[in-house]
């Protein structure tokens, strides 16, 4: 435990729920609210300190922003451009740190993040000549790590990437970076919590205390079920994305808003647009967007939109946002003149609003800024996916500052399912996919079965099934394989609570086909009324 948390009233013992009027009470060093991309990672990183943390989700693991994203791994290709139409440096510094984070994460969880070449495509040799000038300052901002050069693409090489595309000039082909973004936030906060941390979802925070110096002590959280406890802490972190100005109101009542939501919405198509997996990136749309095509399960990934909204209507497409989107499939795609949407969804980005300027969200950076309110506060707002982990290292030199203590330097912590030496996974990998094909039935679906378990559970996929009898082994769905004793495991281990939690973001099947997962729906309802 840190030497912070050893001071305070509540320090080294366990007062009863009597002593609280009927609540628990508990003693940390760090309190975080909130469970997303930010927060999980701000609970791991703490936990490599060696800090006692608290992390406490209203809904489930992840469930808001943090697995509604394009799933790319990127710099931001549309930084980029802005950067130099812009001569702005904050956005070509937000570009280089997310390419050294899209290798990191490549290289540190190979079974949830790969390598992705997509393809710009241009209708005029001009075009051809801007477009390779800017992904070759691309390839350089990354260095080192870079994971790909751009290169040329013939008309030929056009058609054979894409073939239903419309006719082009060419293109250029670059690399990023594609992961399952639920499946790494869940990662993030079941490592925590096997280092340590203690996770609560379906844990709302209703309340802060502050002491007599005005200084934050304690956060009263209250479950589903209606059960309050309350959590003291030395330091406490609002990561609640969207929502971070009702925490920060929360705490200092005349706290000026500070966030600003923008819709991104997405469309998954029936077909396969992309059959040689190489994605789409559409350069400009007619409000100076740029637009993704990708592969996505044997399907396409459509995306995204960018309009300003509530928080409340952040989730859900508009009739309008989706034909936006279908409209730029079938000009980019004309033989496809009746795409099948077999799932849609949006999420709320958390921008920051910027100071003295409207509400244009496509022109705000994605950078992040850590704020500390005068009563200890500390809230991380903005930034994007890719940058999680620089935002975690920001938000605890912050936390450092409310413990007036130094914290230690971190320890090695391995993502669960990763190996010990992160270099060995992929070999590890492909030894575990020999185990894997006898335990699992022999069915048309066993090699799929295989990758869709080492995607999710990496070197941890054999020990979801060896235990399990045969017939929860068996593939429930060909669309994504998910058995029984996943959807088990899922409950017990990772803190799925209802359908919903399994289907979108234990496994992808619901983002992947609405109604596929609406069909397993009972299914899963069945093995949770057995907990």
């Amino acid at each position: 435990m840190h030497p912070s948390a050893t001071g305070g009233a509540h320090a080294g013992r366990t007062p009863s729920p009597e002593a609280w009027g009927g609540m628990a009470d508990h003693q940390v060093d760090l309190l975080v609210i909130g469970a997303g991309a930010s927060g999980a990672s701000v609970a791991y990183e703490a936990t490599r300190r060696g800090l006692s943390v608290a992390l406490l989700e209203a809904g489930d693991i992840g469930g808001g922003t943090s697995c509604r994203s394009t799933k790319l791994l990127h710099g931001g290709v549309r930084y980029l451009e802005l950067a130099f139409k812009t001569l702005d440096l904050a956005q070509l510094r937000l570009v280089r740190e997310a390419l050294l984070e899209r290798s990191h994460w490549l290289t540190q969880a190979p079974f949830l993040a790969r390598r992705l070449e997509l393809a710009l495509p241009t209708q005029q040799l001009w075009g051809q000549a801007y477009y390779r000038v800017g992904l070759g300052v691309y390839d350089a901002l990354a260095g080192q790590r870079s994971i790909g050069h751009s290169r040329l693409l013939s008309q030929q090489q056009m058609r054979q990437a894409l073939p239903l595309l419309k006719a082009c000039q060419g293109g250029v082909a670059y690399s990023d970076g594609q992961f399952d973004d639920a499946r790494l936030n869940l990662l993030l906060a079941l490592t925590a919590e096997q280092r340590g941390a203690t996770l609560r979802t379906r844990c709302r925070v209703v309340e802060l205390e502050t002491g007599s110096t005005g200084q934050l002590k304690a956060a009263i959280s209250q479950s589903a079920t209606g059960q309050r406890e309350r959590w003291c802490a030395s330091a406490f972190v609002n990561a609640t994305g969207i929502r971070a100005d009702e925490i920060r109101q929360m705490a200092e009542a005349e706290a000026p808003p500070r966030m600003l939501t923008s819709r991104g919405a997405h469309i998954v198509l029936e077909q396969n647009l992309c059959p040689e997996g190489v994605g789409l990136l559409v350069p400009s749309t007619a409000d100076g967007r740029v637009l993704f095509m990708l592969p996505f399960h044997g399907r396409t990934l459509v995306g995204t939109t960018d309009e300003a909204c509530s928080k409340e209507n952040a989730t859900s497409p508009s009739p309008e946002e989706e034909a936006y989107l279908l409209n730029y499939v079938r000009d980019w795609f004309p033989q496809l003149q009746d795409p099948k949407v077999s799932s849609r969804w949006a999420g709320g980005r958390p921008l920051l609003k910027p100071a003295d300027q409207g509400l244009d969200s496509s022109r705000v950076v994605r950078e992040h800024e850590v704020e500390t309110l005068a009563c200890g506060l500390v809230s991380v707002m903005g930034g994007k996916w890719t940058t999680c982990r620089p935002m975690a290292d920001d938000t605890l030199t912050a936390v450092e500052r409310q413990l007036s203590a130094p914290l230690p330097k971190p320890q090695s912590l391995p993502l669960l399912g990763t190996a010990a030496n992160p270099e060995h996974t992929t070999t590890e990998l492909r030894q575990q996919a020999l185990a894997l094909e006898d335990l699992l039935p022999d069915t048309p679906e066993r090699a799929q079965q295989i990758l869709h378990l080492q995607h999710n559970f990496g070197l941890g996929a054999e020990a979801v099934v060896a235990k399990a009898p045969m017939e929860a082994r068996e593939p429930l769905s060909s669309v994504i394989p998910i058995c029984r004793a996943e959807i088990q495991h899922a409950i017990h281990k990772e803190h799925a609570s209802s359908s919903d939690d399994v289907l979108s973001r234990r496994c992808r099947l619901a983002m992947v086909d609405a109604a596929e997962a609406e069909r397993l729906s009972p299914l899963v309802n069945n093995e949770l009324e057995q907990m």
